[in-house]
């Protein structure tokens, strides 16, 4: 199964209603049940031994959506949130206590080594190979420590399965589209592997994890 390059419906920012609300709920259940604050937790884990760090963490949060990976931790991080959709901006802030920006990864305005940690949740996926490699490369310029990276690890059984979950229990049609979608847009390890030799760092760790995620953790 090819990677595909399908515009998902959110990636439509003149959509500034109630969709997009509606989405974000749903998504806080999908980081719930299907890995994504287990696969997040692990990689903040693994900086933290690596660079043995143990104080608050300050984390740029890129493509942040809902934000809600992080879970009830405010003692151990202090959270930026950038997002360039206004609507999404509008419920982080209504949402959660994150420091919000409303801007665009591919030009974050932020000075170098400007946070501990840049973390990416269902982000990359979004966005072409050429257009990664120039992500990965800034949100190394903006860390201190390490980039930490969550995103879909693409098969015919994730696909199957989400398909099944979605028309099954959600009630947003943005979901139910995006969801099959985002899989299909999902990277193998040779497709990640790939990308990482264009942008070589000393240290590169790409895990599986539950439940048909990736986790990526560059240590700086």
């Amino acid at each position: 199964m090819e990677r595909r390059y399908d515009a998902e419906i959110m990636d439509d920012f003149s959509i500034q209603d109630e969709r997009i609300d509606n989405a974000l709920d749903e998504l806080k259940m999908i980081n719930i049940f299907l890995g994504g604050k287990a696969t997040t937790q692990q990689g903040f884990h693994i900086v933290r031994k690596n660079k043995s760090l143990q104080n608050k963490l300050t984390v740029l949060d890129a493509g942040a959506g809902g934000a809600d990976v992080f879970g009830n931790r405010s003692n151990e991080y202090s959270i930026t949130a950038l997002d360039k959709n206004p609507r999404t901006c509008e419920y982080l802030r209504e949402h959660t206590s994150h420091t919000v920006i409303c801007g665009d990864a591919l030009e974050i305005p932020l000075k170098d080594r400007s946070f501990d940690v840049v973390h990416v949740s269902l982000f990359l996926h979004h966005f072409t190979e050429e257009q990664i490699v120039t992500l990965i490369q800034t949100f190394s310029r903006v860390a201190r420590h390490g980039v930490i990276i969550n995103d879909l690890r693409r098969s015919m059984v994730a696909l199957i399965g989400i398909k099944i979950l979605t028309t099954l229990f959600s009630r947003s049609d943005m979901v139910k589209h995006d969801g099959p979608l985002s899989v299909r847009r999902g990277f193998t390890k040779a497709e990640l592997l790939q990308i990482f030799q264009r942008c070589p760092f000393k240290s590169v760790m790409i895990k599986r994890t539950w439940a048909f995620r990736w986790l990526v953790v560059v240590t700086l």
